[in-house]
């Protein structure tokens, strides 16, 4: 199973519109290409930057939602019912969020039209990537493919001073709890002959 990972993007760029009949619609951009983050990782540090068509395939198959901040139960909209259009151009991943006429779409609207929140971020499954030696001695991972699976609006980036940050992905960390989950049940096994 892929681990699911999150980045944020600070932004002063969320765009708020409305229209004279009321439709709120709220725009930005997700992820920039290749924009390095800030240095992450537990036991390994790295940096990390997103290849320009890392979600063309995703986005052309599968349904993302727009959430407030990573939370299933607080959905903004999506893309399969087009209230969330999402698409790749020169920049970045650009999304387009029209939102709901409902408690959680108004408390959106306000908190980032008054600037309390000024953070996007998103889920996806790693699914390409490469590992590179930078000139900075920290080793320049490159997402090359990966499946979006939704975007949200975030209270607090995890690293505010940077473009594009993270928070809960370290490739080393995973690898050895594999291996201590894999020893643990043979531990089971052995103890149960």
């Amino acid at each position: 199973m892929n681990k699911t990972e999150t980045r944020e993007l600070l932004t002063d760029q969320i765009e708020i519109r409305e229209d004279e009949d009321g439709n709120r619609t709220l725009s930005g951009y997700a992820v920039k290409w290749e924009k390095k983050s800030q240095i992450l990782g537990y036991y390994r540090k790295f940096r990390e930057q997103f290849k320009k068509g890392a979600f063309a395939d995703s986005l052309s198959k599968d349904d993302q939602r727009f959430l407030w901040s990573h939370d299933v139960s607080q959905v903004l909209g999506r893309t399969k019912n087009n209230t969330l259009r999402l698409e790749e151009d020169s920049t970045g991943l650009r999304f387009e969020l029209d939102l709901p006429d409902t408690t959680l779409g108004n408390d959106t609207y306000t908190s980032i039209k008054r600037g309390d929140v000024d953070g996007v971020s998103f889920g996806f499954q790693m699914q390409d990537d490469e590992m590179d030696e930078p000139d900075d001695d920290l080793p320049l991972r490159t997402v090359k493919k990966a499946r979006l699976l939704e975007v949200s609006a975030v209270a607090f980036p995890a690293y505010p001073d940077s473009e594009v940050s993270a928070r809960g992905y370290d490739p080393i960390k995973g690898y050895i709890e594999k291996e201590q989950e894999e020893l643990r049940s043979k531990i089971y096994i052995l103890n149960n002959l």
